[in-house]
């Protein structure tokens, strides 16, 4: 007998008030690293209605207008008219900031001496900014090797996001929200059972101004403007049977900050894989890459995808943990959940043996701190929303499977009966 059940992830535009808040944190970051690569920064942002508050933990070179940079990114996100309670123009900006603690920074700048150090030892003189777990993901559902349901709701939400700001539904305001639910049949994807789509909007659209009719409008304009393009190229698609659930509380005129206070790091499940996979509990935005909750994530993701990406397993998992100081992982734990072509053991030592995993390493494979030059300062701040992974509108160095070929070849000479 077939097992059936149902999976569901959501997504955040980037003006949902958490987001607003990633996105400054990582616009602060990509400003600091561009003017000196080894800044450290933990840039934390609180906003409310008409108050945006930056603090956390700086240390560098760099002499940036913070107030200039929060109120540039406010402007691009959306939130340009002060009636919406939240306006890049009129909200005051509080800047409360202090240097790294010097107990940490000893730790990241001349980390501890480590068993088995190589004859790179440049790798092992930056320790872990932190202690901690790591997990990264990836499958075969999707081309970018990512579960369905979060690369659902992640589409769907930056397609919300183009609609508004090609003036194609007018009347959307910057905050939203979307939620899929996945019917899996044996482990497998086979079809939709619910969209969620919840927009802030005007309170009245044109001369439509009875909020029945305003939400029955949103509805029949979100699915020809957003649903139908999101789907038209995939396999699985909607049908008959798909609950289709618009602003479920009526309407959503009110949001944004003024609805809801933000904060920076309070979308861990948005940022990875919508809890298809374990998570570690640290967030990404405005730390700089020496902090392994963000590095080291990233690590993780660019080793699962590659393990997937040669057809070792449909889906693996990769765990890293870190000692504050230390330079090499405490521990690296992989889970293919019996889809391994060969026994994890084995995808364990083909790791061991092939990924640069210390956080210099891993700073310096995916080039970390030197933010590229095409793109004009910009790098931290275009993941901050619509996920940090999967992201095949962007060139991602952990999102490349370079390594694939290498580690199929590797694995042929490692080869042990999989467990059954």
């Amino acid at each position: 007998m077939s097992r059936r059940n149902l999976f569901t992830s959501e997504s955040v535009t980037e003006g949902h008030p958490d987001k607003v808040c990633d996105q400054i944190s990582d616009t602060i970051l990509d400003a600091l690293l561009t003017q000196d690569p080894k800044s450290r920064v933990a840039a934390e942002v609180v906003v409310n209605t008409g108050m945006v508050v930056i603090t956390g933990e700086i240390t560098t070179q760099a002499n940036v207008n913070y107030v200039k940079l929060v109120r540039k990114k406010i402007t691009e996100i959306g939130y340009t008219d002060a009636d919406n309670g939240f306006s890049a123009n009129s909200c005051s900006v509080l800047i409360a900031l202090d240097e790294q603690s010097p107990d940490i920074a000893q730790g990241v700048n001349s980390a501890q001496e480590t068993r088995g150090a190589s004859s790179d030892e440049q790798f092992d003189k930056i320790g872990a900014g932190d202690q901690g777990i790591m997990f990264g993901f990836a499958c075969n559902e999707t081309p970018e090797l990512m579960p369905l349901p979060i690369s659902l709701a992640h589409r769907l939400a930056r397609r919300l996001s183009v609609v508004r700001k090609k003036g194609l539904m007018p009347y959307l305001r910057p905050d939203g929200k979307t939620q899929v639910t996945v019917v899996y049949e044996d482990g497998r994807p086979v079809g939709i059972d619910t969209i969620l789509i919840s927009t802030q909007h005007d309170a009245t659209i044109g001369e439509i101004t009875d909020e029945d009719a305003v939400q029955a409008k949103i509805k029949s304009d979100l699915w020809t403007a957003v649903v139908e393009p999101i789907f038209g190229d995939l396999t699985i698609k909607p049908d008959a049977q798909t609950r289709f659930l618009v602003n479920p509380t009526g309407k959503f005129v009110v949001g944004g900050p003024q609805g809801d206070a933000g904060l920076t790091g309070r979308k861990i499940i948005v940022d990875t894989y919508g809890g298809y996979s374990r998570h570690g509990g640290g967030a990404f935005s405005g730390k700089d890459p020496t902090k392994v909750d963000r590095s080291a994530a990233y690590a993780c993701r660019y080793v699962a995808k590659n393990i997937v990406a040669a057809g070792l397993a449909e889906k693996c998992e990769v765990q890293l943990s870190y000692a504050i100081g230390v330079a090499r992982p405490t521990s690296i734990f992989v889970d293919t959940f019996g889809t391994g072509t060969v026994d994890d053991e084995v995808i364990l030592k083909l790791i061991q043996d092939n990924f640069e995993l210390r956080p210099a390493g891993i700073i310096q494979a995916f080039d970390l701190q030197n933010l590229p030059k095409e793109r004009g300062g910009r790098f931290y701040q275009d993941v901050a929303a619509y996920g940090h992974f999967g992201r095949d509108d962007l060139d991602l160095p952990w999102e490349r499977t370079d390594k694939a070929e290498l580690l199929r070849a590797a694995a042929s000479e490692l080869r042990t009966p999989a467990i059954a």
